[in-house]
């Protein structure tokens, strides 16, 4: 198809076509023909043009934090027998901005590289790609362009505070207290429940004793111990944030505090809508993370359900509720929850206090409150500070 420029040659000799006629000037009748030539042979050329190109595409790092930048290495290969000139290339990253290069030829099973850098603002999953090639003649007029290579994802993690502290938990012996986590050995038996056998299960970890009694096979399911268990709950309702950069602060705060247990050696599970996600399952850290960059707020979200299929599934430890303004309804859930977790904390990002969070403190909940422009790391470092009560089951 013709470029702007094409468009403008072939305007211009049709003028001169009318003026020659008005005129009468045989100079306008030869300008206007050059043009209408150049214009014409510039189309044929590039529909003849069909660039055979491979694209491989490397991000480096392709899961990044928001604020932080990832380089992006691009390489288009001519896989086919001729030359290939005035070639042009443009890679998207959605939502993110473009990246334009150019050679001005490219010979059979030669390869020609571009490199270039993304600010990773804000929080997302983003597709890269695919590339558009596209040639045009020498004098660009008129331009072909087609889509090579594969999407790319481009992993935009929450931006995370560097939290210090943690939180002290009461252990199974009731004048003991934990405040570090006490790490499990992979592949132990210390600590293990049973369940049914299914399929792809190894077979080394069935319990032959239980198996024997009930008539069917059962599993060792390996667990960690009480005291570096957590639960972090993020309340994605939209009703509960007073704005976008109160939601967006709470989603860091969740992602911080995820980062730090991780880190610090706890399992520590993740519900933001959906299916929790387990830390006892591999690759638990990145699908928390993914969660959490691709969290929006949500409306009709049942907290009272999901804590209840959290409280079946409860493995006790620390609880961590992440919120907005709470409300009535998170309070139901707080007091749901609490019952199987030994201490429990509410962070919440909101401007004004809610009458909410008396109920949580009643219950022995610790709560910290910051407003939006406002940072976690020293509010979190001021509650871990402080004793974590505990709450035993009623």
């Amino acid at each position: 198809m013709l470029t702007d420029r094409g468009w403008a040659a072939l305007g211009a000799s049709l003028a001169l076509f009318v003026l020659w006629i008005a005129l009468g000037e045989p100079e306008l009748l030869s300008v206007g023909l050059l043009l209408a030539v150049a214009t014409i042979v510039a189309f044929v050329f590039v529909r003849h043009s069909n660039p055979s190109v491979s694209v491989t595409r490397r991000l480096s790092p392709n899961l990044v934090h928001e604020g932080e930048q990832t380089v992006v290495e691009a390489a288009l290969t001519n896989i086919g027998n001729r030359r290939v000139w005035n070639l042009t290339a443009e890679d998207e990253v959605a939502g993110l901005g473009s990246a334009r290069f150019a050679a001005a030829r490219l010979a059979p099973d030669e390869t020609a590289t571009a490199t270039y850098q993304i600010l990773c603002k804000p929080r997302g999953i983003y597709d890269v790609g695919p590339l558009r090639v596209s040639v045009t003649d020498p004098l660009r007029l008129a331009d072909r362009s087609q889509l090579a290579g594969q999407n790319d994802r481009l992993i935009v993690y929450p931006l995370v505070e560097q939290l210090t502290g943690l939180p002290v938990l009461r252990g199974l012996d009731p004048s003991m207290y934990a405040s570090q986590p006490e790490f499990s050995h992979r592949g132990g038996e210390d600590f293990y429940t049973l369940r049914e056998y299914q399929t792809g299960d190894d077979l080394r970890r069935v319990h032959w004793p239980s198996t024997a009694k009930r008539d069917e096979l059962m599993i060792r399911q390996l667990e960690t111990p009480w005291q570096s268990r957590a639960l972090v709950f993020f309340d994605s309702r939209g009703s509960s944030f007073d704005g976008t950069d109160a939601f967006e602060k709470a989603v860091s705060g969740a992602a911080s505090v995820v980062r730090h247990l991780m880190a610090s050696g706890f399992d520590a599970d993740l519900w933001a809508g959906g299916a929790a996600i387990s830390s006892a399952e591999p690759g638990s850290y990145a699908r928390s993370m993914e969660a959490l960059a691709g969290v929006q707020p949500s409306n009709g979200l049942d907290l009272r359900a999901a804590a209840l299929r959290l409280q079946r599934g409860g493995r006790g430890g620390a609880l961590v509720m992440v919120t907005g303004t709470p409300d009535s309804e998170l309070l139901a859930v707080g007091q749901l929850l609490t019952k199987n977790f030994a201490s429990t904390l509410l962070m919440s990002v909101a401007q004004l206090t809610s009458a909410a969070v008396a109920g949580f403190q009643r219950g022995g909940t610790l709560t910290m409150a910051i407003k939006p422009e406002e940072s976690w790391a020293g509010a979190w470092l001021n509650v871990t500070k402080a004793p974590w009560p505990t709450v035993s089951a009623g």
